[in-house]
């Protein structure tokens, strides 16, 4: 497990690399002007010796090798630089959202694998029932419907129907502090949005290797020495059935960052979101590099974890091949 895990973490040196000179790259190439962004209406009237001026204050006016370099040998002193766009150190705007994206992203994620499990399991027990059939129908509609769709529906039906829920920020209106009564309120429906838009793939999957499980000699080995359904079910399908449900959790991490930042919008949530969009339009470099890097590091982390998960639930897989 060790030697795999530093062998990733050498091959994702070179790939972090690749993906930060990639970013720098493609905002040079952005048609969006940085100084006329950062100088917002003043730049209207500004002249134009005021504007190179600006430029050369922001350092855009240097060869694209240049500012990547600087960027990143002063990135691994520690110093991500300042943000024009939010005119902040990019740490202190990434600190002071990252938790709350972590917030949602993971509670989403917790609530698809656990919900779409127990529905796998559920179905796969009985495939060509009516809960196979219904819930299959449903999974499958899911997988098309974007996740804003998904927020602005249940926006309309559960906030401003029934009344039963916030629309979306982290407190209510009239609040001035955080609590965790608010926080937790206003958590439910991005949380479940995000939830439900991930939930499908995890359900077939499940669904899928639960009943080929039940298919196999050995389950029904040992239906046959006459032991219990439930003992059956969760001892031994359930455990087979999961092995492919597995390699989910890193393949899912690039959807679920885009789907949190959709989410985030929506719900209007104080995560990266907000950050990621300035930073884009804006050609914010050092900012965009950052959160880049970012959820670069939490694909390849969930692509690890992935793997490591594999080889602790089957035996027969060895971490060092």
């Amino acid at each position: 497990m060790a030697r795999m895990t530093g062998r990733r973490a050498l091959a994702a040196v070179p790939v972090l690399l690749a993906v930060t000179f990639a970013v720098f790259a493609v905002a040079a190439a952005s048609p969006f002007d940085p100084v006329k962004a950062y100088a917002g209406t003043a730049g209207l009237t500004a002249s134009q010796e005021n504007l190179d001026q600006l430029r050369a204050n922001l350092g855009v006016d240097r060869p694209l090798v240049a500012r990547w370099w600087e960027w990143l040998t002063a990135a691994l002193h520690g110093d991500l630089g300042d943000s024009s766009v939010m005119r902040r150190p990019v740490a202190d705007v990434i600190t002071e959202r990252i938790g709350w994206s972590a917030l949602l992203a993971g509670t989403a994620f917790l609530v698809a694998i656990l919900l779409g499990t127990a529905l796998g399991v559920l179905a796969g027990r009985r495939r060509g029932g009516l809960l196979d059939r219904t819930v299959s129908s449903v999974a499958y509609t899911l997988e098309a419907a974007p996740a804003f769709w998904l927020g602005l529906l249940a926006i309309w039906f559960f906030a401003l129907k029934l009344g039963a829920l916030p629309a979306g920020g982290l407190t209510d209106t009239a609040s001035d502090t955080v609590t965790f009564d608010q926080v937790a309120a206003h958590l439910v429906l991005p949380t479940l949005v995000l939830g439900v838009s991930q939930l499908p793939w995890f359900f077939l999957y499940v669904r899928q290797g639960v009943g080929d499980a039940l298919d196999e000699d050995s389950v029904r080995g040992a239906r046959a020495r006459g032991l219990r359904e439930r003992t059956v079910l969760l001892g031994h399908a359930l455990r087979s059935g999961m092995l492919p449900m597995l390699t989910l959790v890193g393949s899912r991490v690039p959807e679920l960052i885009t789907g949190a930042l959709l989410v985030e919008t929506v719900f209007s949530w104080p995560g990266i979101a907000a950050a990621t969009v300035q930073a884009a339009t804006s050609v914010d470099f050092p900012l965009l590099a950052a959160l880049t890097v970012l959820a670069t590091a939490a694909v390849l982390l969930g692509n690890l974890l992935s793997d490591l998960l594999y080889g602790l639930a089957d035996p027969r897989v060895g971490f060092d091949g």
